[in-house]
């Protein structure tokens, strides 16, 4: 039997702005887009991990009540979830490239730990670090 983590997921104060930076500006794929009713189902993979699914899901109803929804989405503004992690071939390449995308960054490329890490966040506020792969 195999077994593993197939999907993440973050929330986020608009599916569509959302969609257009996981696409547009990190380079990730649209793996499931589906709705029924008012609720959509929407997650994005890496091109090189296309068994892993990020989830980018809006907070509200059927899973959330209204006041709920409104401290998730109070929270992901604040930056306050846990950050993600996203890893990278050459950091300060990566942060060139995507900073000229629009990318807004939190720190600029660190040489720390015996690697090369940045900081940013999505549109919604969720926080990334993007780290150099240990050569």
């Amino acid at each position: 039997m195999t077994q593993g983590v197939q999907v993440a997921a973050v929330y986020v104060r608009d599916q569509d702005e959302a969609l257009a930076f996981y696409v547009d500006k990190l380079g990730f794929q649209v793996h499931t887009d589906v709705r029924n009713g008012d609720y959509r189902w929407l997650t994005v993979r890496h091109p090189d991990q296309p068994s892993f699914q990020l989830g980018l899901l809006l907070p509200g109803p059927p899973v959330h009540d209204e006041a709920t929804a409104q401290a998730l989405h109070a929270m992901v503004a604040k930056g306050a979830m846990p950050a993600l992690v996203l890893e990278v071939d050459d950091c300060r390449a990566a942060y060139e490239r995507m900073r000229a995308l629009g990318v807004e960054f939190t720190q600029e490329p660190v040489d720390r730990y015996g690697t090369v890490d940045a900081g940013f966040r999505d549109p919604s506020g969720n926080g990334w670090k993007m780290i150099q792969t240990r050569g």
